[in-house]
């Protein structure tokens, strides 16, 4: 049991061992912070070296496009599309009036939020495990590469992580608090089901974490007390949810397109999701094997009381089963959808490390396991890692180079929505000034949805009447520039290509009208 006294309006825990295996470490005011919070400093700085030099790609256009919209337009997008982010595309709102909206200013929340993330699972680590576990724990997750894309990615993901690993804590003092009344009691556990409600608020699947929290609760007689009381809390958290948990479902179509990703392949779950290469993958599920062989052999042995680090087990494992099952019957699988996990992975890998008797091993395991995730992190932090190679920036200097105001651009416009070259008009405005966008329809603000609509090329090839270049910026492989359809369209209105140039997979193509 954990018990927790309140001096001076500091909390302090008491090391107490326990049938429950919950043992929290208990230094006493400030000075208990301190560890979490250095941990949690490392975690960012991590996270936000280097952050700035990949590309945008499209998620994060979603991000930004919409953030940078009017509130009234926000909100009227927000109805039709994407209202599952739409907490995150708010803060974002406001963050960008404040910070601007570079690569580096609307990354920089993710990062913090790592920190957060870094540092909750060390304090998590310490409750279920120990002090030193609880170290290795913070350091695992600092350089998992699912927690390092976490980091550098601008949408909802690190937050909703940092929401699942400090609400987790939450549930653990909860199961261990003696209360002084009724009333404190029912008073705290409402605050975990507002923290839980926020939760779904940012990340529509963080109400997975309920199977976990229940099924851990469930796992043991000593806890089963609580679950009346856990039941009330989650009845509370999802009912305070309900409607995004509508809106979420009346939007589901969004994520129709998963069904033709394939996604939930054994390669995505096995080593994309965690891990990023096949040998950190390797090392990681023998570390989590040893863990759940440890902790099996535990719970044989007390029945009634499985050690308490089954809550990571559980929660590294339940949410992936859960939205692989959901996605046999509707699309609902994609690896960063459970990205909330990652503090229970890396609490899950230093118990298999903790397993082993000797220091210097263990030592050693860690080494390693920092030493194989330091590539794929490096990667992570290429200027072409995004969506598989999103140049939106380095296009984006091509026309800023080369381009004079009155100068007209084309896009295609045959691709995926979050691959067309014209989301870098949006995030890279300065680049395009002056430039005459001759295909626009409706802009985006003056919309319910995501995006701009555009006319076909040949339909506005008389606006070029007066215009004597044109920039096209096709997608390499895209229907439009396999089949050079705006290329043959703008040669038939006259123009001649005198200049191509290949930012990564943008082609930009610079056209005179002849003479």
């Amino acid at each position: 049991m954990i018990i927790i006294t309140v001096e001076h309006g500091l909390m302090t825990t008491t090391l107490i061992r326990t049938s429950a295996g919950i043992e929290p470490a208990s230094p006493v005011g400030s000075a208990r912070w301190r560890l979490p919070a250095g941990l949690g400093a490392i975690g960012f700085l991590f996270s936000v070296a280097g952050s700035w030099i990949p590309s945008f790609w499209g998620d994060e256009a979603a991000s930004v496009l919409s953030a940078e919209r009017t509130l009234p337009s926000l909100i009227g997008m927000l109805k039709n599309i994407d209202a599952v982010h739409g907490v995150y595309y708010l803060f974002l709102h406001f963050w960008i009036q404040a910070f601007g909206a570079s690569e580096f200013s609307v990354r920089l929340p993710s990062a913090i939020a790592v920190g957060f993330v870094v540092a909750g699972t060390f304090v998590l680590g310490r409750m279920l495990l120990s002090r030193n576990a609880g170290i290795v724990a913070a350091l695992i997750c600092t350089v998992l590469p699912r927690t390092s894309y976490l980091g550098a990615d601008a949408r909802s993901y690190a937050f909703a992580t940092a929401i699942a690993v400090w609400i987790t804590i939450l549930f653990l003092v909860l199961l261990g608090h003696r209360f002084s009344s009724e009333a404190a009691r029912r008073l705290a556990w409402a605050g975990y089901a507002v923290g839980l409600a926020v939760g779904i608020y940012v990340f529509l699947y963080l109400g997975l974490l309920l199977v976990v929290h229940g099924a851990f609760l469930v796992s043991s007689r000593s806890r089963r007390e609580h679950l009346k009381t856990w039941v009330a809390a989650a009845g509370l958290a999802v009912a305070a949810a309900l409607p995004i948990l509508l809106l979420g479902y009346a939007q589901r179509g969004q994520i129709a397109f998963l069904a033709h990703r394939g996604y939930a392949t054994a390669h995505s779950v096995v080593v994309s999701q965690w891990f990023g290469n096949p040998f950190l993958a390797a090392a990681g599920w023998l570390l989590l094997a040893t863990a759940a062989v440890v902790t099996g052999a535990a719970w044989r042995r007390s029945p009634g009381n499985p050690p308490a680090i089954l809550l990571a087990l559980l929660w590294a494992i339940l949410p992936t089963l859960a939205l692989l099952g959901l996605n046999a019957a509707t699309p609902a699988y994609n690896l960063r959808y459970v990205s909330f996990c990652v503090p229970a992975v890396a609490l899950s890998l230093a118990a298999g490390i903790d397993a082993v008797k000797t220091r210097s091993a263990r030592i050693i395991l860690l080494l390693v396991l920092l030493v194989l995730a330091a590539p794929t992190h490096v990667l992570q932090r290429g200027p072409y890692t995004k969506d598989g190679g999103s140049d939106l920036a380095q296009a984006s200097a091509i026309l800023g180079r080369g381009a004079r105001a009155g100068d007209a651009v084309v896009f295609d416009e045959t691709t995926a929505p979050r691959q067309r070259p014209r989301l870098a008009l949006h995030l890279y405005p300065d680049d395009f000034r002056g430039l005459r966008d001759v295909t626009l329809k409706t802009p985006y603000q003056a919309r319910g949805q995501l995006w701009d609509t555009t006319h076909a090329l040949a339909d506005v090839t008389a606006d070029l009447a007066t215009t004597d270049r044109v920039w096209l910026v096709e997608l390499r492989g895209s229907p439009d520039n396999v089949r050079g359809t705006d290329l043959s369209t703008l040669e038939s209105d006259g123009y001649a290509v005198v200049s191509t140039q290949v930012a990564h997979r943008t082609i930009v193509y610079a056209l005179d009208r002849r003479p």
